[in-house]
């Protein structure tokens, strides 16, 4: 591959410095997870954005979570029409293969995804409405959330709601397929929806007996 070219020497030096010290004092635990395989207690689906560092949020090691990213933590309804579905792939290989026991869905604040679809909806934002968009097609799975949150009085307001109804959505399509149901029912698996607030680390967490997200 002619265009591909070295890590940056900065990637480099870094693994250097990562494996000379967390590695080197670790040896025993990554030969134990390279010998077993994985086994993680929960998966999460977490939006791509960079800010949103799940494994530091939850004090995760390696081995404990299996993480999937997308854009705006978004999950699709269960389809399968035979088409390419990197997040329905991997809630399958979670639920059915590894087997975990929690499946979490982490929203956050000031995203820029949910801004997009916002945007989209609101009939501002025609890049994203073009049919050659990934991204535009990928957020409808949120328009109805936009419809949902479309009467709140500011657009701060909105796009609030909208991050949280993200959260929302994602949980009700998880249930749609009948890998999870069938987990969810026979409590082999339950579903939580977070949304993190990152300028003051806040963490609220989907209260179903309220309907709401309250803090942690």
């Amino acid at each position: 591959m002619k265009h591909a070219r070295r890590l940056p020497s900065y990637l480099a030096n870094r693994f250097k410095g990562w494996q000379a010290t967390t590695f080197a004092e670790n040896k025993s635990w990554f030969r134990h997870l390279a010998q077993e395989g994985q086994h993680p207690r929960s998966m999460i689906i977490a939006c791509c954005d960079s800010r949103v560092h799940v494994t530091a949020i939850f004090g995760a090691d390696q081995g404990e979570f299996f993480i999937h990213r997308n854009i705006a933590n978004l999950v699709p309804p269960f389809s399968p029409d035979g088409d390419f579905h990197g997040t329905s792939a991997a809630v399958e290989y979670a639920v059915r293969y590894l087997k975990v026991a929690h499946l979490i869905v982490v929203g956050h604040s000031n995203c820029g995804g949910v801004e997009g679809c916002h945007d989209m909806c609101a009939g501002v934002a025609p890049d994203l409405e073009a049919q050659s968009s990934f991204v535009g097609r990928w957020m409808e799975i949120l328009r109805p959330g936009y419809e949902a949150t479309s009467k709140l009085d500011t657009r701060a307001d909105r796009l609030r709601a909208m991050e949280q109804q993200s959260v929302l959505i994602s949980l009700e399509n998880l249930m749609s397929f009948p890998f999870v149901e069938s987990a969810v029912l026979t409590d082999n698996l339950t579903l939580h929806g977070v949304w993190h607030d990152i300028g003051p680390g806040a963490l609220h967490v989907y209260d179903p007996e309220i309907g709401e997200f309250s803090e942690v």
